[in-house]
């Protein structure tokens, strides 16, 4: 017994040193919060006077960032002007379907993407957010075996020259399986341990599905590189009469600035503290209640105001 309590005692210290070091990281978590949205300078001059710290650039072709135009000036430009404002480009965005069942198609996107991982290990920017890739209806297996062959073999060997992960949304209309647990599961066990792929968490796309997104983040969460900031508003009082599949295609969801709608965000970003997460985490504005950009994707000044009201309510959670 004087053994037992000996040694108890005596891990006392070890254990108490232990709890200070975890509260000191909870207390100094500070992950950055940004924006997504297409390079233009006025865009990253409301970044830097609004206050953010993040980005997340679409880089489809036809935006200042097509990987079959852009050039290496371009590049380093674009690099130094951003850093220059106190923004770090965390992801860049291109949503395509790597699996495209067209071979032609799929010969084009996996090229493109290709050059967006190289542009990307140019840029330093460490992410790219995506889809898993789909072929509708060909069987599950049949598609997560298809998407590993073709990452294996036309992406991981870029990946891994020039430092760069993708990450998949987990978007439920788009080419994508990577959409919620199902998927992940499936997809991380054909990946195996590879360092190339991970997840870009959204709690709005989990909310519109009906998962759980706190437990579905405390399960992934070590897989989870980057956030995006979006929540959805469920219309009850449409839903309960109208059903998810109303034949008429009444709305009973929308997705709306943080804060508006069903997400819980104090218990989103806790799991995210107490896992450590030191990613950025970007607001995707896609409520229209506070306008859209201009067609060249410059924010209107209704969209701002979007950005401005979500990162006010998020400052209740995440310190500056």
């Amino acid at each position: 017994m004087t053994h037992t309590r000996r040694t108890l005692l005596g891990a006392l210290p070890a254990v108490a040193a232990a709890t200070r070091a975890a509260r000191a990281a909870t207390a100094s978590w500070r992950p950055k919060i940004g924006v997504l949205g297409r390079y233009t300078e006025a865009n990253i001059e409301f970044a830097r006077e609004a206050g953010f710290k993040s980005l997340e650039l679409v880089c489809s072709t036809k935006s200042r960032l097509d990987a079959n135009t852009v050039t290496d000036q371009d590049l380093e430009k674009i690099r130094k002007h951003c850093a220059s404002a106190g923004l770090e480009i965390s992801v860049l965005g291109i949503p395509v379907n790597h699996t495209a069942p067209d071979p032609a198609k799929r010969a084009e996107i996996n090229a493109y993407v290709s050059k967006v991982i190289e542009m990307a290990g140019k840029m330093g920017v460490p992410y790219i957010a995506t889809m898993s890739g789909n072929m509708p209806g060909r069987p599950f297996q049949e598609q997560i075996d298809e998407i590993v062959r073709v990452y294996n073999e036309k992406y991981f060997a870029l990946c891994e020259k020039h430092k760069v992960r993708l990450l998949w949304e987990p978007w439920p209309e788009g080419p994508n399986l990577a959409t919620g647990p199902i998927g992940y599961e499936a997809l991380f066990k054909g990946f195996g341990n590879s360092p190339f792929v991970g997840i870009q968490y959204d709690a709005s796309h989990l909310v519109r599905q009906f998962m759980d997104p706190l437990q579905c983040l405390r399960d992934w969460v070590g897989k989870v590189y980057n956030v995006h900031l979006k929540d959805t508003e469920i219309f009850w009082h449409v839903l309960k009469k109208s059903g998810i599949n109303p034949p008429n295609r009444t709305q009973w969801w929308r997705y709306r600035i943080p804060g508006y709608g069903s997400v819980d965000w104090p218990g989103v970003f806790t799991v995210l503290m107490d896992a450590g997460y030191k990613g950025s985490m970007n607001i995707e504005h896609e409520d229209d209640t506070y306008g859209r950009p201009l067609p060249d994707g410059t924010f209107s000044e209704d969209y701002k105001v979007g950005f401005r009201m979500g990162l006010r309510y998020l400052r209740q959670y995440v310190p500056a």
